[in-house]
């Protein structure tokens, strides 16, 4: 089983927005990506649109022909948008409103009734769900419990630990997508993944269905080009 790889476009975003113009084009990137082997785009609103705007998540559903992943905080205002543009998958973040990057997962326990009246409306429209969450037992149960199709695994720690000891970082993720498949979830991972240490988690951790990448693949495109980044990316997946 290889993974598939979803291009989180936000950064293209970010881009185009430091000069109030359209270049770059980010429903053209999102094109570009699926044509070059892509087969996902990945982006999170936010609500100061910061990087990718309501708008924007508009007009990439009719082109986004491979996976669309909306990720993001369910408050009602999200709920609206991703109820409105049916993407293939929602994945439900923790992010307070102004915090500059995800950095944590979901205390599934503490936010179970909450949870599961987001994903049962989810579920009504046909999008598939995942919870973010760290690579724990309990909180990958607690989310099979209030209803996930899968998790999105927080893969910074093992970002962070991998250049001194990627047995130890890799060593949580293993367990938890094993978990992950003991109660009929299946596994995302997502955050800091980059050429150098995403080969070795995708070969280590079993049952791995996606994975979202974006910062780390814009800043490689800088330098290789978008298909060839691409490319290499999708070889680190076995594809």
């Amino acid at each position: 089983m290889t993974a598939n790889l979803s291009v989180n476009i936000n950064k293209v975003a970010t881009l185009r927005n430091a000069r109030g113009e359209n270049n770059p084009d980010v429903v053209r990137v999102a094109e570009d990506c699926q044509r070059f082997g892509a087969d996902g785009i990945t982006v999170h609103p936010r609500p100061d649109e910061r990087h990718i705007r309501r708008s924007d998540v508009t007009a990439l559903r009719p082109v986004v022909r491979t996976e669309f992943n909306i990720e993001g905080y369910p408050d009602e205002r999200f709920m609206e948008l991703v109820l409105a543009v049916k993407p293939e998958q929602a994945t439900l973040v923790p992010d307070a409103p102004g915090v500059l990057t995800s950095s944590a997962g979901w205390d599934v326990r503490s936010n179970a009734v909450f949870l599961q009246e987001i994903i049962d409306r989810l579920k009504d429209a046909g999008i598939r769900t995942s919870i973010f969450v760290a690579p724990d037992e309990g909180q990958i149960a607690e989310a099979a419990r209030v209803g996930a199709d899968r998790v999105e695994l927080y893969t910074k720690p093992y970002a962070d630990l991998y250049p001194v000891s990627p047995e130890r970082a890799v060593a949580p993720y293993v367990e938890a997508s094993l978990a992950a498949h003991r109660v009929g979830l299946g596994v995302n991972a997502g955050h800091d993944l980059s050429l150098e240490n995403l080969r070795y988690f995708a070969e280590k951790v079993p049952y791995l269905d996606e994975v979202s990448i974006g910062h780390a693949l814009i800043c490689d495109a800088l330098y290789l080009g978008l298909e060839e980044t691409i490319r290499r990316y999708r070889a680190c997946l076995g594809r």
